[in-house]
């Protein structure tokens, strides 16, 4: 991934979970400007500042890096949510999900 792609992905998970750059960069222990600075290029994280952004975003460094999964948060939030149902369920589901993609 480049430098471009990890802070145009940063600002979108950012933004799904509906934080300012300026709220996010605090709560990870960062001056007031710090995402702001990696979404703009001018900075990039290191290693252990990445896994506090990934844990405050609820995700897993994979998940950051798999661009396919547009909302990996939201993705989590409903796999945890089927856990539990019955197969017709999941095959209701699964018909369900499939028609929303088309």
């Amino acid at each position: 991934m480049e430098k471009k792609d990890f802070s145009l992905r940063l600002a979108t998970l950012r933004e799904q979970k509906g934080v300012s750059a300026r709220e996010m960069s605090l709560s990870i222990g960062q001056c007031e400007s710090y995402i702001n600075g990696v979404e703009n290029g001018v900075s990039f994280p290191s290693m252990s500042v990445f896994f506090y952004i990934c844990d405050y975003l609820g995700i897993t460094p994979q998940e950051f890096f798999e661009t396919e999964m547009k909302n990996p948060a939201k993705t989590k939030e409903l796999i945890d949510a089927v856990k539990g149902l019955s197969t017709e369920q999941l095959d209701n589901l699964i018909v369900l999900a499939k028609g929303l993609k088309k």
